[in-house]
């Protein structure tokens, strides 16, 4: 603004002299003379001077339309990002939802699709809460899997949802075998995501990479479904049951959708 002021200032002043200048000169000197040699220098400045100040001007409205003209790209760049955040997510739902119809079509009993819509924060329990519940048919008791393995089983179902006790919690327990050489066992939940193989004989020659399915004997789980691979094997000096410790094909993690197992009620 002081720059502006300026500018105008000498303008006017400018004006004055030169006005001043002709009227006084002109009739001694004749055009172009004195009052031209003292008047040039000061329009010289004068003309620099709006120069200078419109050049400042149009710099700063350039500045101004870069700016705006940056936020609509960004703008624009941000709606690409989430359009693309979204296709990517339909194209790996629909891979999901692909694997669970053919596993489904592999399965003998009837199920039913369902999404993990929550999961307990609490350390001392492994479960989650899947859109599905007792007006859909879901009961306590009912085998969840995906076609990975064994996921858990329904422990509580209300009319619209049921929580899934994992197999991983403490308190789960899958009737087991190795496929190998159908060495039985329980299947208990462990702190660290994984599971022990609990009371699997010592003369069973186990080894790891094994990998161990669902024996159909509890009257939960299917027969034949994946549970996980032997981890580590430890045979103790005494006693008649070996230590196993198998990690399940299920990655608790990631797990979005599943299949609750409709016909395979606990009795």
């Amino acid at each position: 603004m002081v720059m502006i002021v300026g500018v105008i200032v000498l303008i006017v002043v400018n004006i004055i002299a030169l006005s001043f200048s002709s009227r006084r000169y002109s009739s001694h000197y004749g055009p172009g003379g004195i009052g031209i040699s003292l008047i040039a220098p000061f329009q010289k400045i004068v003309t620099r001077s709006i120069g200078f100040a419109k050049d400042i001007w149009n710099h700063y409205f350039f500045l101004v339309i870069a700016a705006q003209q940056n936020d609509i790209y960004k703008k624009t760049l941000s709606k690409a990002r989430e359009k693309n955040n979204h296709y990517k997510e339909l194209e790996l739902s629909s891979i999901r939802l692909r694997n669970l119809l053919n596993f489904q079509k592999t399965m003998s009993k009837q199920v039913l699709a369902a999404e993990v819509i929550g999961k307990d924060p609490s350390p001392w329990f492994k479960t989650v809460i899947i859109d599905k519940g007792s007006n859909d048919g879901v009961e306590n008791g009912m085998a969840v899997v995906i076609p990975e393995g064994i996921a858990g089983q329904v422990m509580d179902s209300s009319p619209r949802y049921s929580k899934v006790l994992l197999i991983i919690d403490q308190h789960s327990a899958v009737d087991a075998l190795a496929q190998k050489n159908r060495a039985r066992g329980i299947i208990k939940g462990w702190a660290d995501g994984q599971c022990f193989f609990k009371y699997v004989l010592r003369k069973h020659d186990v080894t790891v990479g094994d990998r161990v399915v669902s024996s159909g004997l509890d009257g939960v789980f299917p027969k034949g479904l994946a549970v996980g691979r032997v981890a580590s094997v430890v045979r103790p000096s005494s006693g008649i049951f070996q230590e196993v410790t198998v990690t399940p094909y299920v990655d608790f993690e990631k797990l979005e959708e599943v299949f609750v197992v409709l016909s395979s009620k606990k009795s």
